[in-house]
């Protein structure tokens, strides 16, 4: 049994690895990489390394941090797990459902396994792809996962390594394909050891979480590569399906090949070679098609990206709400533009940014953006964690649905949206040093003063309790108003699922119709037509009258002149002949 232990440290003088009571000194090439080879070290066995006779450090590649991210790296062999999808292949994203969730307060157990023994609902649903919120290790034993600082190793408190093989294979057992979400925007603050081991960030640039990565500096080449092989892990030792790129707009990198596309283009190589599909799908806040145009035709070619306007211009008209970003949306015709276009911004003034903002998308087809009425960030960064479902009324809750799922974008719902779940979703941490708990809870409340909530709104996000009252409680389900939600979203699913013209891309007419009392949204794609009542009163759907119905969230009147469409009301029929 020999194990070769290999670190990156270009300013190092001395390395030693310490395993098995130990202590290996390694040698260095011109490129900076130190190595050696321990005959008695194997799988199971922890190491530190020791930089110029300093403190023990864990793996910057650690493949998993048992003890946190303060404690020892301990050697995982990838080739042991023996995996039973050898027949997944995956499929196109453009036909994905995707179902957002925080492996920590999905199930009472906040563990992979957990996760997997929930999988017969997420079938019954209709999704077909699970989206983990960051599972690289973090500090402590609760967090959203946007701390991560040993990007190699899946959290210690959710199963490790071996959990998440588990979860991956047998979501591809039930049909479901598995997206991580990863952050290369920068680095957690507590157990954040790179900067010892190289130029790992620079201070040229800043985000709003601290040091920038340095992408583009001297020494970056390895930087670049660490990013790109931990995107390519997850994909290949993992069997994970893609990738979701957090906040990439937060990324600054000139070089002539940008790192997402540079990802891009190696997940792609990796697809050829393992012949299964594999998505990269990146958030950005840019408005800026370059990111999912095709390379040939200067983008970086990334398969999707998160479609914010198309929430913010939804949210605002169901609501009402018109703090923070929402000053820029609120019209029905804001939510008939994203529904065509995508971006509801394309270069015109932005009162919330103070300047112009956008681009248009031009001819990218739709399906290369994301659609949601939910999410982890519009749910969690309320004051409260409040959903949609706690601050508008349930037939308001089904229009979102219905908008979102039946939309030419790829949709994208959120744990326990599909049942109206009671619990909010809050922001919580685990920080172990009590200057940073501090720190995040007072920068918390600064973060809310524009939108208006006041410092005693805001839980504290170090408390247990803002953890456990986030967790879902699958009792809910056998509740009557509860099963009534989950009903309406599986009808929804199975619709679209029934319609694949939803999934071309094919141009929709989207138009509203407003006065004093009455505000209709009609929304006509793939030979569905739906129609929303958003006014104070009934209204007569004259367009309808000769339709069949398909679906409908409350009881209509089938009447002389149209079919009466009762206030908060989504309703949908069929053009289609045959």
């Amino acid at each position: 049994m020999t194990h070769t232990f290999r670190v990156w440290t270009p300013a190092a003088q001395r390395v030693d690895v310490e395993v098995r009571g130990s202590r290996h000194a390694l040698l260095n090439d011109e490129w900076g990489w130190w190595q050696t080879d321990v005959s008695d070290a194997g799988p199971g066995d922890d190491y530190w390394f020791r930089i110029d006779g300093g403190d023990a450090l864990p793996d910057p590649r650690s493949a998993f941090q048992p003890a946190g991210v303060h404690g020892p790296s301990r050697i995982v062999d990838h080739s042991a797990y023996s995996w039973n999808d050898g027949d997944w292949r995956g499929f196109a994203l453009r036909e994905a459902v995707i179902y957002e969730l925080h492996t920590g307060t999905f199930t009472e157990a906040g563990t992979f396994d957990g996760v997997g023994e929930r999988l017969d609902h997420l079938v019954q649903l209709g999704v077909n792809a699970i989206e983990l919120m960051p599972i690289g290790e973090f500090s402590g034993t609760r967090g959203w996962g946007y701390d991560g600082v040993n990007l190699f190793a899946p959290h210690h408190a959710y199963g490790g390594p071996e959990g998440l093989k588990r979860l991956v294979d047998l979501c591809h057992a039930r049909g479901l394909a598995v997206l991580i979400d990863v952050v290369y925007n920068h680095v957690g603050p507590e157990g954040n050891y790179l900067g010892m081991f190289g130029p790992y960030f620079t201070n040229r640039y800043a985000t709003p979480w601290g040091d920038a990565i340095n992408y583009d500096g001297p020494d970056c080449d390895e930087v670049r590569a660490f990013v790109v092989d931990n995107a390519l892990m997850w994909l290949r030792d993992y069997h994970c399906d893609g990738l979701r790129l957090d906040a990439v707009h937060e990324i600054v990198d000139t070089s002539a090949t940008h790192i997402q596309e540079e990802v891009v283009t190696r997940v792609e190589a990796l697809r050829d070679k393992l012949g299964r599909e594999l998505w990269v799908i990146a958030e950005s806040d840019s408005n800026d098609p370059r990111l999912v145009r095709d390379r040939v035709l200067g983008g970086y070619g990334v398969h999707a990206q998160w479609s914010d306007n198309f929430h913010h211009a939804l949210h605002a008209l169901l609501t009402g709400e018109r703090n923070g970003y929402y000053v820029d949306f609120g019209s029905p015709n804001d939510v008939c533009t994203a529904l065509r276009q995508a971006f509801v911004y394309t270069g015109q003034y932005s009162r919330f940014r103070r300047r112009r903002f956008g681009r248009p998308v031009g001819e990218l087809p739709l399906h290369r953006f994301l659609g949601y009425a939910q999410n982890h960030d519009q749910v969690g960064n309320r004051a409260a964690g409040d959903r949609l479902s706690h601050i508008v009324s349930p037939g308001r809750v089904r229009i979102a649905a219905a908008l979102a799922v039946l939309s030419p974008f790829v949709p994208l719902v959120f744990q326990g949206e599909e049942w109206a779940a009671s619990t909010p979703f809050q922001y919580f941490t685990d920080f172990g040093d009590p200057a940073l708990q501090k720190a995040v809870s007072a920068g918390r409340r600064r973060e809310f003063r524009q939108f208006g909530w006041s410092a005693d709104q805001v839980p504290d996000p170090t408390a247990l309790e803002t953890f456990t009252r986030s967790r879902l409680r699958w009792d809910e389900l056998s509740q009557r108003d509860h099963a009534a939600m989950l009903d309406w979203y599986t009808a929804l699913i199975a619709l679209r699922q029934a319609t694949p013209r939803l999934r071309e891309s094919l141009p929709a007419t989207v138009r509203a119709w407003h006065d004093d009392d009455r505000s209709l949204l009609f929304y006509e794609n793939a030979g569905l037509l739906m129609v929303c009542n958003l006014g104070a009163v009934p209204a007569d759907v004259i367009e309808a009258s000769e339709l069949p119905l398909v679906l409908s969230s409350s009881l209509l009147d089938n009447r002389a002149g149209g079919w009466r469409c009762p206030v908060d009301t989504v309703a949908i029929w069929s053009r289609d002949d045959g």
